[in-house]
């Protein structure tokens, strides 16, 4: 009974914000000023700003075709899925704010549904303190929100060290804020926990410290430059008979869709498992570099990634390494709007109201990991490195400031080592070493 009415409020007020969007402009009220805002969404809030919320969300459809190692046999598949359908209320009571994000598919791979679901205090300003789940503060292309990143899936590298981008089933504490102007910073602890890194035998999650700093000397409608640094650190339980973390590192390259096909696609393997009587890791640092500029409707972005994990006992250490180049142009002429609070790029809002925006992009990732040790032996091949390189070629269209449509092109290729990390395992029957995809995605925000 209970998720029946659930459910209907769930659509109720689903069909109410969309709905709304047809509207414009504010309603205020006698007495205490009321300001009710349907352009996007649904929010309402006093006009001193002291209390307020807001019902809004995002649905992406998505359409992926890829052939060559992307799949397990060389020739092409397709999926077609809800990349995200979320439902996103949030606002404030004074200096407190929430915020709640439901995901309703079922391609998260667990039972968690919840994308976010934080309370954070605005008292000490400027500095923030936010508690709950959410994602880590980790990359420039991290922080831009999954709506507005140029590319349709976010850079590669960032597969190398998943676990600094995603909050998994762990809770945490965050500090973040802005100064003069061009600065912004946070810190956090996170408890993170899933099937690859579980407690340790006195039952000790892992606990994860994150930081990022970034300096943005020019910040204008029109023009930044934005320079950032990135850290992450965590220890696996591995004291004792502790579960050890088997260091394995796997990338989709791009298309989401090889993890929604189980009939002909997989995961690259760049590093397999290696958690055996002398294998597993301990000690898990990761560095980033970020840089962006943007003149008008051009804009260059370019990140870098180092992961070291230490070896435990007398297992060796293994080394991942990544970075990204992208070149995008507002065709229409718009400018990528820029946030210093959260150091991020947002939206590109059309300046034509009939036609839109459209914007084209490219970008290259390179992805490389080494081990110590050899990984495993193929053929007779003692393989200890491997590495990808992905271009992505693409076009945005922002029809208007809810709906975008992209489409991608992706080129990818692989030694002939890393080809055969397949379907979780070495394997030699694929002799592929490159790949290619078509990408596509509706978005509709409200």
């Amino acid at each position: 009974m209970i998720r029946k009415h659930f459910a209907g409020f769930v659509t109720s007020a689903l069909a109410l914000a969309v709905s709304a969007q047809a509207f414009a402009g504010t309603v205020t009220t006698d007495g205490t000023d009321i300001v009710i805002k349907t352009k996007s969404g649904l929010e309402v809030a006093t006009t001193d700003k002291q209390y307020s919320f807001k019902l809004g969300g995002r649905i992406q459809a998505d359409f992926d075709s890829f052939d060559g190692f992307y799949t397990t046999n060389n020739e092409q598949a397709n999926e077609a899925f809800f990349r995200r359908a979320q439902l996103e209320f949030g606002g404030n009571y004074k200096d407190w704010r929430y915020q709640i994000n439901y995901d309703f598919t079922d391609n998260r791979g667990n039972e968690n549904k919840f994308d976010e679901a934080t309370i954070t205090y605005t008292g000490f300003t400027p500095i923030n303190i936010k508690v709950g789940r959410f994602d880590p503060d980790y990359s420039l292309e991290k922080a831009t929100s999954s709506k507005w990143v140029t590319a349709k899936e976010r850079s590669a590298i960032l597969d190398l060290a998943s676990w600094t981008t995603d909050h998994e089933n762990g809770m945490g504490v965050q500090v973040n804020g802005t100064y003069g102007g061009m600065f912004y910073g946070s810190a956090s602890i996170q408890q993170q926990d899933s099937g690859v890194y579980l407690e340790d035998e006195d039952g000790k999650d892992v606990n994860s410290f994150f930081a990022r700093g970034v300096i943005a000397p020019i910040v204008s409608e029109t023009q930044v430059l934005h320079f950032g640094l990135d850290y992450a650190t965590r220890s696996y339980g591995n004291e004792g008979d502790g579960t050890k973390f088997d260091g394995r590192i796997r990338s989709r390259l791009g298309v989401r869709g090889v993890s929604e096909n189980q009939a002909n696609s997989d995961q690259l393997v760049f590093a397999p498992a290696d958690a055996g009587v002398n294998g597993g890791f301990e000690n898990d640092d990761v560095v980033g570099l970020e840089f962006a500029y943007m003149q008008g409707p051009f804009s260059v972005q370019s990140e870098y990634l180092k992961r070291d994990l230490s070896g435990k006992d007398n297992n060796g250490d293994r080394e991942a390494t990544g970075y990204n180049a992208m070149l995008a142009y507002t065709l229409t002429g718009e400018s990528r709007v820029y946030k210093l609070d959260g150091a991020k790029f947002d939206t590109i809002k059309p300046a034509d109201k009939q036609y839109g925006a459209w914007e084209v992009f490219y970008r290259y990732d390179h992805l490389s990991v080494e081990d110590d040790d050899t990984m495993a032996t193929v053929g007779g091949l003692a393989i200890d490195e491997s590495e990808a390189k992905v271009h992505t070629l693409g076009v945005n269209w922002y029809a208007n400031e809810a709906v975008k449509v992209s489409l991608n092109y992706l080129m990818t290729k692989t030694d002939d080592d890393t080809v055969r990390l397949q379907n979780g395992r070495f394997a030699a029957g694929n002799d592929d070493d490159d790949g290619q995809a078509i990408t596509m995605r509706a978005q509709y925000v409200f």
